[in-house]
């Protein structure tokens, strides 16, 4: 039996930047009597999310500022997650007067301000993107004119007008294939929307990466948190060209029939998996043969 991991996969810049300022925060001699908060899950990975816990991060939750159920106090410290949040999160948390870090993801921000800078110049936005996914909700939320959709079916039901001017926008884990199909359609059939591709490239390259693997390999295991966007999308992938796919958020997940007669294993990761419960899932794997 062979285990061949992916060419990319695991932690983006993104994830690890975000953990990085997490730990220079809990290190800094000046913070260490204040609360320090996160806004709910750092990055979408239960192993990352509970080990913060136990390094003495607290979580507050969206809903509960919202609905003014928090606990935050003045001079309290608040680490806006990798996904970002909402513009009302943000006016809130400064009303409080609490230390806001900012560990949203880069390639997050930058879709955020390109779409306040397009609609200062007068487009509407279309975007493509899970509606119900922190990262959207908080993009279009600093918006005025923003039409959500989840993929190519959805925008076809879109009545576009001609004598508008329109900006497209997408999700930063966005299927790049995905993406591209909807490219065409508007080109072959509309003038007046500009079409911005802000897929973040960490993404485009572990798809690229599983899609090439999973075609090589009798099975494949994809490894991330059950929340996750773009672990989900690495699975939807591999399941297009191996239907011996399965995704995992753990070693315990694994079942040992899966790898009956099976002997080339492929394994990728999510952005927000670390690369521990990458080698636990291994020496599992290696232990069932």
């Amino acid at each position: 039996m062979k285990i061949i991991r992916a060419k990319h996969m695991g932690f983006c810049f993104g994830v690890s930047g975000a953990i990085n300022i997490c730990h220079k925060i809990s290190n800094d001699e000046k913070n260490k009597n204040k609360k320090i908060y996160i806004l709910g899950m750092l990055v979408h990975n239960e192993y990352v999310v509970n080990q913060l816990s136990k390094q003495g991060f607290k979580i507050v939750q969206e809903l509960d500022i919202l609905q003014g159920r928090d606990k935050l106090q003045r001079g309290d410290i608040v680490i806006i997650r990798a996904h970002g949040t909402s513009e009302k999160i943000f006016e809130i948390l400064n009303k409080k007067k609490v230390e806001i870090y900012d560990a949203t993801c880069i390639f997050v921000t930058q879709i955020r301000k390109t779409l306040v800078k397009m609609e200062e110049n007068g487009y509407d936005i279309l975007f493509i993107g899970d509606k119900n996914h922190p990262e959207v909700k908080g993009i279009i939320s600093f918006g005025k004119n923003v039409t959500v959709c989840n993929d190519l079916e959805e925008l076809k039901n879109i009545v576009i007008d001609p004598k508008k001017k329109y900006c497209l926008l997408t999700q930063t884990t966005l299927n790049k294939k995905k993406l591209e199909k909807i490219k065409s359609y508007l080109e072959n059939n509309y003038q007046n929307v500009k079409i911005l591709d802000k897929v973040c490239g960490a993404t485009q390259v572990r798809q690229e990466a599983v899609e090439e693997l999973a075609q090589q390999v009798d099975m494949l295991i994809v490894i991330g948190g059950k929340t996750s966007s773009n672990t989900k999308k690495l699975y939807d992938i591999s399941l297009n060209f191996n239907p011996n796919t399965y995704l995992v958020q753990d070693e315990n997940d694994l079942r040992k029939e899966w790898f009956e007669g099976k002997k080339k294993i492929g394994i990728t990761a999510g952005a927000s998996t670390p690369e521990e419960i990458v080698i636990k899932i291994e020496n599992q794997i290696r232990g069932i043969h």
